[in-house]
């Protein structure tokens, strides 16, 4: 089996008109979040030494530092999913409902039905620029210091995991702006064609 026949049982078949690199670009913004989701699954749900566990540290962390092992996971699992719904902006999937949706399977997808979630969930991640940022300089989110504590490697691994969300946002914005003007472009000749028939 080819890559493309793996890929197309994987997601779906590509859209009619979809160029390569959008496809491309879509398999990238799916697995942004995938380092990351391993990293913490492994350093907060398992055993591995990823990060220094100070139980003092953690007992006054909150949320992601300090979250019960099935929060961890269900957290990775979701942005996970998350991110492998870019891959909807250049499958079929994402222009016709799937069999499987109850009521709407067979009809259009909505063009505003996908790109007005998708370009809030792009600006919203554009905030992981804002916060590697923090962590580059020790602190969380709030502007407080950071209570996750990475040393020598840890911190290069960590930053070879997280990374990469930092394109999460940007790449999900450019696979928005070309599916929005894809699919305008293409219903157009369809209202053109049917106003000049009446």
């Amino acid at each position: 089996m080819t890559a493309t026949g793996f890929a197309e049982r994987l997601h779906g078949r590509t859209a009619e008109g979809v160029p390569r690199w959008a496809v491309l670009t879509a398999y990238a913004t799916a697995l942004t979040a995938l380092p990351s989701a391993v990293w913490r699954i492994l350093a907060m749900a398992g055993d591995v030494p990823l990060l220094e566990k100070d139980p003092q540290i953690l007992a006054e962390a909150s949320g992601v530092e300090a979250g019960p092992w099935w929060y961890v996971i269900a957290l990775s699992v979701a942005s996970e999913a998350l991110a492998f719904l870019a891959i909807g902006l250049v499958t079929v999937w994402g222009e016709v409902w799937p069999r499987w949706v109850p009521w709407l399977r067979g009809r259009r997808v909505p063009v505003a039905a996908a790109v007005v979630p998708a370009s809030i969930g792009a600006v919203v991640l554009m905030g992981w620029t804002y916060v590697m940022g923090m962590y580059a300089f020790g602190l969380g989110i709030d502007g407080e210091p950071s209570r996750l504590a990475v040393n020598g490697w840890q911190n290069l691994v960590f930053w070879i995991a997280y990374a990469p969300l930092m394109a999460w946002g940007p790449l999900l914005a450019v696979l928005t702006v070309h599916y929005s003007r894809r699919r305008t472009s293409a219903d157009a000749p369809v209202r053109i064609v049917t106003a000049h028939a009446r």
